[in-house]
């Protein structure tokens, strides 16, 4: 049978964003790209780059730069080579490929490869290369597809800065691919978070994560515990909601209008949970600790259901030990909460 990648994609890109395409693998991310690019032509709609119909144009024709995920480069080549081929594709002058490749390689700290073979150069430097190929020729549109995946933790932070820093300069409009959620929230101005083929919701990181639209946006980015409920009584803004047994009181998310007898659904950040020794809340057993400095987190349980709890500054605070009892203290507002049906 057919299989629908991307299903009903509507999606606008503003010039010189930098827009990031996250999701699990499946999701339809990568489809979306090859898309963009060209490589894959869409079943229906169009492509726009502006006021120009991309659609039936191939890649070449599309002035796009693209990142793969194995870098295609050329092993045979040296360094200032791989950067400077797609400019002598072009049949840009010498003197011109000296300056910008010379440039490019400044900028990504490889000047000082630049003669030698890519095949003997540290493979971390592989990505810098990468990098500054595309960027060289300034394309209308530059496309990343997971650049930085396989890479130890420090590399992978240092690559992302130069990725962000290079496009800040340029102003070059940027799709990127990553399945990686701090690295989308680290490196994006919007984040397109994909489930299925479609968009489940786009925006800044800040605001996925303090307003996500449903329980797999907010469980998706970040850490989630959702819990779910029945009101009892609302009015003005806030409700009563009975969970299991505890009745929370809590402010409405905006917009949202409830009634007695409502199943909703919320998602708990785990900086926004609170344990306590005795009070307000669910009562829970502590299963884990975990002392980071500056936080600590916990797992607790409730029932069949686990809480992730992080406490902020634990020194100050009451430490809980794995075993012990405890009250979770559950957040009185900025709460996303949905109605269920």
């Amino acid at each position: 049978s057919d299989v629908v990648a991307v299903d009903k994609l509507d999606l606008d890109i503003e010039p010189g964003e930098f827009l990031t395409l996250l999701g699990a693998s499946g999701c339809g991310k990568t489809t979306t790209l090859r898309m963009i690019a060209g490589f894959q032509p869409p079943s229906s709609g169009r492509i726009l780059f502006g006021d120009e119909d991309v659609t039936a144009l191939r890649a070449n024709q599309r002035d796009i730069g693209f990142v793969f995920q194995n870098y295609a480069l050329f092993p045979h080549l040296s360094v200032f080579e791989n950067v400077a081929y797609g400019l002598r594709v072009k049949g840009r002058s010498g003197a011109e490929i000296a300056a910008t490749v010379g440039e490019g390689l400044e900028r990504v700290g490889l000047a000082v490869f630049g003669a030698r073979l890519i095949s003997d150069v540290p493979g971390g430097q592989h990505r810098g290369a990468a990098l500054a190929r595309p960027f060289r020729f300034r394309p209308r549109v530059l496309l990343f597809d997971e650049p930085l995946s396989n890479l130890d933790a420090q590399l992978r932070i240092q690559m992302r800065s130069q990725i962000a820093g290079l496009q800040r300069d340029l102003g070059i409009t940027t799709v990127y691919v990553t399945h990686d959620q701090e690295e989308a929230m680290a490196i994006s101005r919007r984040i397109a978070i994909m489930k299925d083929g479609r968009i489940a919701q786009i925006g800044t990181a800040q605001d996925l994560y303090s307003r996500p639209n449903s329980g797999f946006v907010a469980g998706f980015l970040g850490s989630a515990s959702p819990v779910g409920g029945t009101v009892k009584a609302a009015s003005a803004g806030r409700a009563s909601i009975d969970v299991g047994g505890y009745v929370w009181e809590v402010e409405l998310s905006p917009g949202l209008s409830v009634a007695a007898g409502d199943t909703v659904e919320a998602v708990l950040r785990p900086e926004a949970l609170t344990l306590l020794a005795h009070g307000q809340g669910l009562p829970v057993n502590v299963e884990a600790r975990t002392y980071l400095g500056a936080k600590a987190e916990y797992i607790v349980r409730w029932g069949a259901r686990t809480f992730q709890v992080t406490q902020s500054n634990p020194a100050a605070g009451i430490a809980f030990e794995p075993g012990q009892a405890a009250v979770l203290a559950l957040p009185q507002a900025g709460v996303q909460i949905w109605r269920e049906g």
